[in-house]
């Protein structure tokens, strides 16, 4: 792990550099179109679901919650490079499709879906390639992809907000505001959350067809479905209610019940993987009961929290996301896409240890068998 942490922190100002970069371009290019008096309200309206929606997705990551920085990284990379990309490629692509075939009137169909998943995938690629050891499956990819699909419609929102303030209408500004951030504020984190799933698929596999398949198809689901949803949106308010209904309302279904089956699945790989260090003392059968229950894993906080307050809850959450690191480590390993490292378990199990030490101390009954 020591080698990598010279070349982790060097790439860290660069990364910073770039979002910011690509951030202040981006937020100039809307200001140029918009004004002033477009983007400083647009900044605030359009921020009003990001805390909602993106609660909502770290509900589903509490088995392993991801490193802040890198949940970052990924809603810096949706409102800053994806959204700098599209406004260059959209613009870029659709003049040249005039050249070449005329006037093109629906390039909000045919090129921005491609343009746009294709850039939010990206960012949930790079980030599989940076934590392709800790990228554990398919919750993770929908967790960045997520919040790279929130940050890009953060600044979109930005734009179609400040474009109505213009207009000097307010039912347009508050049509608007209640299409693209009351009613649909989880279409974007959707779409690429179809990516997410496919690059999830991806990382728990070794064979080319699913590492290279899975992440493909999953970019021509975020694509159709993004282009249906524009289709309907320019179609008229009929349309655009009976796609939503028909369509968007099951897709939505349809991804949660992914998201909370994919979830379950990593609560039994839990139980299953961590039975070998209650055979070897490491762990009690009743933690382990506990870790592999998102209701008992509550539970334990709480019951934390009165003895010990915010210090005591810290504790156990520390030892639950180390016990399950080090069941999803054993998981890598028996699928053979990480390689056994026993001084890695090692590090892994004393860390538990100090841990396990401090939290049974806190809740007497925890370690039960």
């Amino acid at each position: 792990m020591s080698p990598q942490r010279p070349r982790a922190s060097a790439l860290l100002p660069l990364t910073v550099v770039v979002l910011v970069v690509c951030g202040v371009l981006s937020l100039t290019a809307v200001t140029m179109e918009v004004g002033w008096g477009g983007v400083l309200p647009g900044l605030a309206l359009a921020a009003v679901p990001v805390g909602p929606v993106l609660a909502t997705v770290l509900w589903l990551d509490r088995h392993e919650a991801e490193p802040p920085h890198l949940l970052a990284f990924a809603f810096g990379w949706g409102a800053c490079v994806a959204s700098l990309g599209a406004l260059v490629l959209n613009t870029g692509v659709s003049r040249l499709l005039d050249r070449a075939v005329g006037d093109v009137t629906n390039t909000s169909v045919l090129v921005a879906p491609v343009v746009e998943e294709t850039l939010k995938g990206l960012g949930v690629l790079l980030l599989l390639l940076r934590q392709r050891r800790q990228f554990d499956g398919v919750v993770d990819g929908i967790v960045y992809a997520a919040f790279v699909g929130v940050g890009f419609a953060y600044l979109e929102n930005v734009l179609y907000l400040g474009r109505a303030l213009g207009d000097g209408h307010p039912s347009s500004l508050v049509a608007v505001f209640v299409l693209r951030c009351l009613v649909s504020p989880f279409a974007h984190p959707l779409f690429t959350m179809a990516v997410g799933v496919g690059l999830g698929i991806a990382a728990r596999h070794r064979r080319p067809l699913h590492r290279a398949g899975a992440p493909l198809l999953g970019l021509a689901v975020a694509v159709v479905l993004h282009a249906l949803w524009n289709a309907s949106a320019g179609s008229g308010a009929a349309t655009f209610v009976e796609t939503f209904l028909l369509l968007q309302v099951p897709v939505f279904a349809a991804a949660v019940a992914v998201a909370l089956a994919a979830r379950a699945r990593e609560a039994r790989l839990i139980g299953r993987h961590l039975q070998v260090y209650v055979r070897t003392g490491w762990l009690g059968e009743g933690e382990v009961e506990m870790l592999a229950s998102g209701r008992l894993r509550r539970q334990a906080r709480s019951a934390a929290a009165g003895p010990g307050g915010r210090t005591a809850v810290r504790a156990v959450r520390e030892f639950q996301e180390t016990a399950t690191e080090l069941a999803f480590r054993r998981d890598r390993v028996r699928r053979g896409t990480s390689r056994p490292a026993p001084e890695e378990e090692l590090e892994l199990l004393q860390r538990l240890a100090a841990q396990r030490a401090s939290v049974l101390g806190l809740l007497p009954r925890a370690g039960g068998g």
